[in-house]
């Protein structure tokens, strides 16, 4: 194992050390601190890859592991270190080659911004935590680097804390992320009180030899899975994510599409050989990963804030990641987690770029006929939605289609569908969001607000729109090369080499199923068909299937009523129940207490309370009475013996 690994976290924390010592006063120099830090981390992570490339097939990889004893409880011995292996590897140079192409981008979107330096700040804590995390060893590790992942976020996504909406959406992450980790902490107490390890490999073992086994480790896993539903924003959990784009786009690029939200896809990736032993928990995964991209799929039909249609899509497409680990195929969920950080990287830094190039505006209803003013942009944005939706060749296309396939391949016809269906709802939302932005002509909502000059102000951002400067469209260059090439590497050309470098030779993939991808390719097609019929060619009128089908539209724009039901929950449940619990600690509870302490009073403190005087002769009287009484018992005592 290459012995500068450690370096790779620690950079970017030294990142954070320099600019809060020459950062602060010279705001320009920290996003310089940032770049160069990460940038350094980037390419010891790239060195990194190519070495476990280069290290000599042996079958199923296998971790290699170095540790130190961190500190001892009970006689465990509770270790810290680095897990290095081609999971690993990949994992720890997706997430600093995408933090680093942020951090570039970030110099022109931030640019101005008042809490420059503070903004980079974060995002050397951010990118230490999700680094840490990737090489931790064992749950006990990971599970700390797990939470400052999720101190990192709240910081990021309430960056604007003075946007009461931002202040609400850091404090909802927080919150509801709590619950998943929650339920992960009490799996990996599960996991130690019956195997006396944290180690991942010991856990594995102890699985293997019986230690653990049945319902316990069923129950341990599911428990483990919940850490991973929260970070990546899983159905029921995932409705912090949407709110989440109240921070800056570059932090929705980099925590809530990339990185942060793939850390519950890396966790199941990284205990595979645990969830594989237990049948009822890859189900479990399974099914809780097809059913939320689908939900979370038709959320994004009807979204118009450009962020949120993307915020929807990430929800989605873990979903899918999340079928193809719990359909058995680590490497495909792998796969597509690597290739969606590249190509949704894209596209919401190109969504950064509209927002920044129409003076702030994010609606897509407002916007039209940019494809002119910022080609640019609408071209990346559009290579960034071909991945995404899964046409070839794109990187897209080759990752979703192994999903499809293992989806196929398990017997289950209802994931299957699952999987068939988003692919064509992927296509149609992604598409509607690039024609509304780019395609035709400016448009003004009836909504629209009028400036003082009696101009439409939304008007006025489309007519002024312009492409990014440099330092913002070069990243998007990048990512878009990216989103074009990445899926090669698992694709037949190449002898499915991803697949074999992370899963070992029975992992890989020569051979496309030609009928799944062509009927899953078939149906993206016809997704992306009836997003131009609406709003390309006007072939159909949205607004008019919007009146057929109100009540269903009204779910959707209204997220099928989770948050309200959550509020309901929060509002009249939990805090109903609190309060009961307050009046039966005050009027039960206090009320016993102060009634022993009046029946006390009722019975003996009248009459003692009469024996404090203030008078000398009575306490003397009371001293001489009680050496009469005591001389009376020691007397006694001996004429007894």
């Amino acid at each position: 194992m290459p012995g500068y690994l450690w370096l790779v976290p620690a950079l970017p924390l030294v990142g954070l050390v320099l600019i809060l010592i020459v950062g602060l006063p010279r705001p320009r120099l920290s996003g310089y601190i940032a770049i160069l830090t990460i940038g350094l981390a980037l390419i010891l992570s790239g060195l990194g890859l190519l070495w476990q490339i280069a290290q000599p097939s042996t079958g199923v990889p296998v971790p290699r592991v170095s540790t130190l004893s961190w500190f001892e409880v009970g006689g465990a011995v509770l270790p810290v270190g680095i897990i290095y292996d081609p999971l690993a590897a990949a994992m720890l140079f997706t997430v600093a080659l995408v933090s680093w192409v942020v951090q570039v981008y970030s110099q022109g979107y931030m640019h101005g911004d008042p809490g420059y330096s503070r903004y980079f700040a974060f995002m050397c804590i951010f990118t230490t935590s999700m680094l840490g995390l990737v090489l931790s060893p064992n749950f006990l590790q990971m599970y700390v680097f797990w939470e400052l992942v999720g101190l990192s976020s709240y910081l990021l996504i309430g960056f604007w804390y003075e946007r009461p909406a931002a202040a609400a959406a850091a404090v909802k992450a927080f919150v509801t992320t709590r619950f998943g980790d929650l339920g992960f902490l009490v799996g990996i107490l599960i996991l130690f009180s019956r195997t006396h390890t944290f180690d991942f490999d010991g856990i594995q073992k102890a699985v293997q030899a019986g230690t653990l086994g049945g319902g316990v480790l069923v129950l341990a896993m599911i428990l483990v899975f919940c850490g991973a539903v929260g970070k990546s924003a899983q159905f029921p959990l995932h409705v912090w994510l949407p709110d989440a784009m109240e921070g800056p786009t570059p932090v929705s690029a980099l925590i809530h599409a990339a990185t942060m939200v793939a850390a519950g896809v890396y966790l199941v990736a990284r205990a595979f050989p645990i969830f594989a032993m237990s049948s009822t928990a890859m189900l479990v995964v399974a099914w809780v990963g097809g059913f939320t991209a689908l939900f979370a799929a038709t959320q994004g039909l009807v979204m118009t804030d450009i962020k949120r249609v993307l915020a929807y899509s990430t929800i989605s497409q873990l979903g899918y990641m999340m079928l193809g680990l719990g359909v058995g195929s680590m490497a495909a969920g792998t796969f597509h987690l690597i290739n969606h950080a590249f190509f949704k990287a894209l596209l919401f830094l190109a969504a950064g770029a509209v927002i920044h190039g129409t003076g702030g505006e994010q609606n897509l209803l407002s916007m039209g006929g940019l494809f002119r003013k910022m080609p640019t942009t609408a071209v990346t944005f559009l290579i960034g939605g071909l991945a995404l939706a899964a046409i070839p060749p794109f990187s897209g296309f080759w990752s979703k289609d192994e999903i499809v396939a293992a989806a196929f391949a398990s017997g289950n016809t209802i994931l299957f569908l699952f999987a068939i269906v988003t692919a064509g709802l992927t296509a149609f939302y992604i598409f509607r969001a690039w024609l509304l932005a780019f395609v035709g002509d400016p448009r003004t909502p009836p909504s629209a607000a009028v400036d003082v000059a009696g101009r439409d102000s939304h008007a006025a951002h489309s007519h002024d729109a312009h492409d990014a400067p440099a330092v913002m469209t070069i990243p998007l260059i990048v990512l878009a090369a990216l989103a074009v090439f990445s899926g090669f590497v698992g694709s037949p050309l190449l002898n499915g080499a991803f697949q074999g470098f992370i899963g070992g030779p029975e992992e890989a993939h020569a051979v496309v199923d030609l009928p799944l991808a062509a009927l899953s390719t078939g149906i993206s097609l016809v997704g992306i068909l009836i997003a131009w019929g609406f709003y390309g060619g006007h072939w159909f009128s949205a607004d008019a299937v919007t009146r057929a089908l109100w009540p269903i539209y009204q779910l959707l724009v209204n997220k099928y009523y989770m948050d309200d039901a959550y509020n309901w929950l929060v509002g009249k449940g939990l805090i109903g129940l609190s309060n009961l619990f307050a009046w039966f600690d005050q009027n039960v509870i206090d009320g016993v207490v102060n009634g022993v302490a009046w029946l006390a009073y009722a019975m003996f403190g009248w009459v003692l309370t009469r024996t404090v005087s203030g008078r000398l002769p009575n306490y003397a009287l009371g001293f001489f009475v009680g050496v009469v009484i005591l001389a009376s018992f020691v007397v006694g005592a001996a004429m007894g013996r």
